[in-house]
């Protein structure tokens, strides 16, 4: 979730504006969670995953605009964020009144959650691709030849990804001190480009490495389908930046077009990568598709790049829960403090996210967690019941309160079976982890 930023002096035609908020919706939607969606489809099955996908494409487009045309009713200048939405609909039914700034904190707080999270599956999918590349440079070659039986060979194992996470925490803490994220924005732009080209040459190998599908499962395990449910969401949980995109635009009778036109794309994007991805690697899928890529050069090459995109989307995820947490602390000190507590928070912050991802450096587990936990709420949950909250008084059809009722259902419904799964997943592989390390240090 990214806030646009404006880098013009002069206000842009309405075409140019039209293709910069196209550009941020898609930055908006687009990062991590994409390429561990082959490894999404694998758990719902070769047909159920992609079917699966695009429907929570649509739902999730049609929560955007939801949110929209609340937001339009609520205020004739369009200019609220999610939380004054949800806490402006409270205000319209009257046993919610006294409660309403709940709805504002409630938004701010799953925001927070979610920004923090993305946070997290930064630094792990940071450490296990840079890991990897270390790993395998020794036998790095110009040769791309597909690797049937597994990821990137690993020929000289190097220290742990922890580790590794904790090589990255100064640079993060030092780039989370931006003071402000127009200085970024050529980096920004650098950022973009190469993660682009690394998503088009990901694309291409996939393609051109297809394997017969006849192995793989139409359905998957019925026990694995919330982990899908978390994945995917956490991939489609851009529903924070269509508020502050919408707001930026001269002309806000456009954007629909750009929403529908941008997730389009995305849609297509994920299902398509989602599905390819899966029909290449097959059972030996990764949380994340690069680790899957071979040994060669280009390909290594692709992983630093996306990891370059990353580490500077870092600060653009880490802009909203640093709006929402550090001001209001910042007030309630004198203003010869007020440097010093912000960078201190804003570090506190940034070790708080590694050390999370410490404790649980699973990228798949991590980035399905994440997005049970907060994204549903954030995607599917609040959209719908806040139709209901400010459009009642004025004759909801049964049908669409039916409709919203479902939507909601569907994201709680997501939100109990997959943080549960996840969690189960997670001390599992610990458990397992620990064993493996416990016999080694036996036969030793």
């Amino acid at each position: 979730m990214q806030h646009s930023v404006s880098y013009h002096r002069h206000s842009p035609s309405p075409w140019q504006q039209f293709f910069q908020t196209l550009i941020h919706l898609l930055k908006g939607n687009i990062g991590t969670g994409l390429l561990g969606l082959p490894l999404a489809v694998k758990n719902a099955g070769l047909v159920l995953g992609p079917i699966s996908l695009l429907v929570m494409g649509v739902i999730a487009v049609h929560c955007m605009r939801l949110l929209v045309k609340c937001s339009h009713h609520l205020s004739a200048k369009p200019s609220l964020t999610y939380g004054e939405a949800a806490q402006y609909g409270m205000e319209n039914v009257l046993w919610l009144r006294r409660h309403s700034h709940w709805g504002r904190r409630t938004v701010n707080l799953f925001l927070i959650i979610t920004q923090l999270g993305f946070c997290c599956v930064y630094f792990v999918f940071l450490s296990d691709n840079v890991k990897q590349v270390v790993e395998a440079a020794n036998a790095t070659t110009f040769s791309c030849h597909m690797n049937y039986t597994n990821q990137t060979q690993i020929l000289v194992p190097s220290f742990d990804s922890r580790l590794y996470m904790l090589c990255f925490l100064p640079a993060m803490i030092l780039l989370v001190f931006t003071p402000n994220l127009k200085y970024l924005a050529p980096l920004s732009l650098v950022a973009n480009l190469v993660m682009t080209i690394s998503l088009v040459l990901i694309y291409f190998y996939s393609l051109t490495h297809i394997t017969s599908p006849i192995n793989l499962p139409a359905v998957g395990r019925a026990k694995d389908y919330p982990l899908f449910f978390g994945t995917a969401i956490f991939a489609f949980e851009g529903i924070g930046v269509v508020l502050p995109l919408e707001n930026k635009m001269q002309r806000p009778q456009s954007f629909p077009l750009v929403l529908y036109l941008g997730m389009g794309i995305v849609t297509f994007l994920y299902t398509s990568l989602g599905t390819i991805g899966y029909l290449c690697f097959g059972e030996h899928i990764e949380g994340s598709i690069t680790l899957n890529l071979p040994n060669c050069w280009t390909y290594q090459a692709v992983k630093l790049l996306y990891c370059f995109g990353i580490f500077i989307t870092f600060a653009l995820q880490f802009y909203v829960p640093a709006e929402i947490i550090i001001p209001p602390v910042v007030a309630r000190v004198s203003a010869r403090w007020e440097t010093a507590v912000d960078l201190l928070l804003r570090t506190v912050l940034v070790i708080f996210t590694c050390a999370l991802a410490i404790l649980i450096p699973e990228l798949d587990l991590v980035i399905s967690l994440v997005g049970s936990v907060s994204s549903s709420f954030l995607a599917l949950i609040f959209p719908p019941i806040l139709q209901i909250l400010i459009f009642h008084t004025e004759g909801l059809s049964p049908l669409v309160t039916i409709k919203n009722i479902v939507i909601s259902l569907v994201g709680l419904i997501g939100f109990l079976t997959g943080t549960y799964i996840a969690i189960v997943e997670i001390v599992a592989r610990n458990r397992l982890d620990h064993g493996e390390a416990l016999s080694s240090y036996m036969v030793q």
